[in-house]
């Protein structure tokens, strides 16, 4: 990866969307020529997929976003936390951490009550010894 594949990086994490001609042209390079870099940084796994990033305040389908703090328990393993946490409804992300906690879980809940039930589950089938769950109260879109 070179210099140009960081700046057509740079510029895909503002806009996923835009154009191969646009983006040629802010990094000094031809629409194909473009492309072919992108097409290639797909092929070997530096981009790995592209996404929409949905305010939680204006998805009112999913109720609560949540975030969610864990700690495992002595006798969980990260594999089996990880097969366990990926069953489980509403979730949508789970990332292996460094700091107090064990992991971060993203998850989706429909009110409190469900919020609840999923905090229990956490418990009782993935090893889960303590959590800490904030919920988001809105996004700030990014760049």
């Amino acid at each position: 990866m070179d210099r140009l594949d960081r700046e057509i990086l740079g510029v895909l994490q503002e806009d996923a969307r835009i154009s191969y001609r646009d983006l040629g042209a802010r990094v000094g390079l031809s629409a194909n020529a473009a492309a072919d870099r992108v097409r290639r940084l797909r092929r070997d796994g530096v981009i790995r997929g592209f996404t929409v990033i949905v305010d939680p305040a204006a998805d009112t389908r999913t109720g609560l976003v949540v975030f969610i703090d864990v700690t495992l328990r002595m006798d969980t393993t990260n594999e089996v936390f990880e097969r366990a946490v990926l069953t489980l409804p509403g979730i949508t992300e789970v990332v292996h951490v460094t700091g107090g906690h064990d992991y971060l879980v993203r998850a989706t809940a429909a009110d409190t009550a469900a919020l609840d039930a999923l905090l229990r589950r956490l418990r009782r089938e993935a090893g889960v010894a303590h959590s800490n769950t904030r919920v988001a109260l809105r996004a700030a879109p990014a760049r």
